[in-house]
């Protein structure tokens, strides 16, 4: 794409952020991790009791309107942490106000609107950043490494496995949730990270066949979904995803076996090492050990690092790693899993474009 936009020099790159409910507490942190480069001067919800309890060092403004956040000139990029289904119209609305935009996962729940959102950006010549905030976690930094340098040699399966807990009371927090409109289900919300895994380390999908249900939770969408899936290599394998398991949340893992080595990365979040064998040796497997990490959170401690690339992309020194197009390789997939689901049948990748 074409920036249009000059880089940002001599100044700390200023953010707004939309949204203050269940995930933006992340965006704070990782924000203020990088206070000597960024900083936040503008917020904004709809709902004035969040907008409120939002807790923010220093002085910024507080909007109530997003077109109003957007008019103020000071803003660089909008953080959209807003419900899903409301990525697609913020992400316009800000890249024809000429802002960068940071949108959180999925970055939409329709396939055309997240191509809207990146011939949108393209055209305002602003940058667009999917948050995949789970690649910078150091368990699958080593795995993403082992994988580029082809120590598994041949990939014969795949199996990512998200077993967690999302009760009734979750869902009825917010009149969104749980929602096609402005959620999306298991797969597309809560496993949406895992998803992109299976892109981003194994490669280009061929096909995806998926069944979902809704099995406890009074939701428009699933609770609980399988995949099974084979990629362009040859490589086959599966996801499955559950928000039911009792009474937490309890795994989500990894498993790559290959013609030369077997990993699995297991724990709450891929946060530990459980299996790592190779037939070669490499520097990496000393590093197993500290990269496993406790971890109560399914976030992860990926949103720092993820920030720090944003902000040198911003400033002109690095490139993005998951702009919109990058964001799009995981939504494909997940649309085909849908798609497959709800006709029952197969569906092969791409989908027509």
């Amino acid at each position: 794409m074409f920036l249009k936009k000059e880089f940002i020099k001599g100044r700390k790159v200023r953010l707004g952020l939309v949204g203050c409910g269940r995930i933006s507490f992340k965006h704070l942190e990782a924000i203020k991790t990088h206070e000597k480069d960024c900083e936040l001067v503008a917020i904004c919800d709809s709902e004035s009791s969040r907008l409120d309890a939002a807790k923010v060092d220093g002085p910024l403004e507080r909007y109530r309107d997003y077109s109003a956040m957007l008019a103020n000139p000071a803003i660089d990029a909008v953080v959209l942490a807003t419900p899903s289904g409301l990525h697609a119209e913020h992400a316009i609305q800000a890249a024809r106000a000429g802002k960068h935009v940071i949108t959180e996962k999925p970055m939409a729940t329709r396939w055309v609107d997240g191509k809207r959102m990146v011939q949108a950006c393209d055209e305002a010549g602003v940058y667009l950043f999917v948050v995949k905030q789970n690649r910078h976690n150091p368990t699958l930094q080593l795995l993403k490494n082992a994988v580029t340098k082809r120590r598994f040699g041949q990939i014969y399966m795949v199996n990512v496995n998200v077993f967690w807990s999302r009760p009734q009371e979750y869902y009825d927090s917010a009149s969104w949730r749980g929602t096609w409109e402005f959620d999306g289900g298991a797969m597309m919300n809560q496993a949406s990270h895992y998803v992109d895994l299976l892109d981003w380390l194994i490669g280009p999908v061929q096909c995806v066949q998926a069944m979902t249900e809704t099995l406890a939770r009074r939701i428009e969408v699933e609770d609980t979904a399988v995949a099974n899936i084979k990629w362009r290599s040859g490589a086959l394998g599966s996801i499955n995803v559950t928000m039911l398991t009792y009474k937490q949340n309890m795994e989500g893992s990894i498993t790559i076996l290959g013609e030369k080595g077997s990993v699995r990365l297991g724990g709450v979040a891929v946060n530990r090492v459980d299996h790592w064998e190779f037939a070669d040796t490499d520097p990496d497997d000393a590093k197993i050990k500290e990269a496993s990490y406790a971890t109560e959170s399914v976030y992860g401690h990926g949103h720092a690092p993820y920030y720090k690339n944003v902000i040198a992309s911003l400033q002109g020194v690095e490139k993005p790693l998951t702009d919109g197009r990058e964001g799009l390789r995981s939504l494909e997939l997940l649309i085909a899993s849908y798609v497959s689901a709800r006709d029952g049948r197969m569906v092969s990748l791409p989908l027509e474009y």
